[in-house]
């Protein structure tokens, strides 16, 4: 498996993206995105490939509505995906990995709102960390690196000392420019990823080793 690459580096935190990394929220999501684009005649099959990995509010200014309040809309759209959770899972393995954890060395990193976060981590059987950087924490959201740099310091630790798990391209360079290491997950991807990085489909065979000094490392499960 490709992460058995980087098996011999050792982190002292890992920082988790949550949407398509530790759960599976596509379907609630593009159930959503679809109605308010169809609102504001936008076609739908070029625009929900962008939604996926970045801040709401950061969607919609992309699209340069005439007349649109992208704060007002984002709040619209963050209280419907609220009451819409049906279909969102956790991603294969993501409970018992995260469970197996030092819960002071990993925090979620997420271009979702709080309150969103929270209840999609409820819907799929999430824990919460001792740490989340959520889009309230953030004046740039992903690729923007100041959520994982914001992370990582909340941990105590730096950047550089980090594993970030990502599945977006906007977090894959995120993580990137937060001088971070990354990995892929692959879970809810349709088609191969084509990246540098080492890639996982899931986390059900996905190991860890912590050391004396409290590093983590990653191994396949036999």
């Amino acid at each position: 498996m490709p992460v058995t690459l980087r098996s011999n580096i050792a982190y002292r935190a890992f920082l988790f993206d949550m949407d398509g990394t530790l759960l599976n929220s596509i379907a609630a999501a593009e159930r959503i995105w679809t109605r308010w684009a169809l609102r504001h005649g936008v076609d739908v099959a070029a625009f929900l490939p962008t939604i996926h990995g970045v801040r709401a509010i950061d969607t919609i200014a992309r699209q340069h509505l005439p007349g649109v309040d992208a704060q007002a809309e984002a709040e619209q759209i963050t209280r419907e995906e609220i009451e819409d959770v049906e279909g969102v899972v956790q991603v294969p393995g993501a409970q018992a990995f995260l469970n197996s954890l030092p819960p002071e060395r990993w925090a979620i990193v997420t271009s979702a709102p709080m309150a969103l976060a929270l209840r999609r981590m409820e819907a799929a059987g999430i824990p919460r960390p001792l740490v989340m950087v959520t889009a309230e924490d953030v004046s740039d959201g992903k690729p923007n690196p100041a959520c994982y740099r914001l992370a990582a310091e909340r941990l105590q630790v730096t950047p550089q000392e980090c594993l970030v798990f990502e599945d977006a391209e906007a977090g894959i360079r995120a993580g990137e420019a937060a001088e971070a290491d990354v990995l892929v997950v692959t879970a809810t991807h349709t088609h191969p990823v084509v990246t540098l990085h080492p890639q996982i489909k899931d986390y059900l065979g996905l190991g860890l080793e912590v050391d004396e000094a409290g590093l983590m490392r990653l191994t396949p499960l036999s």
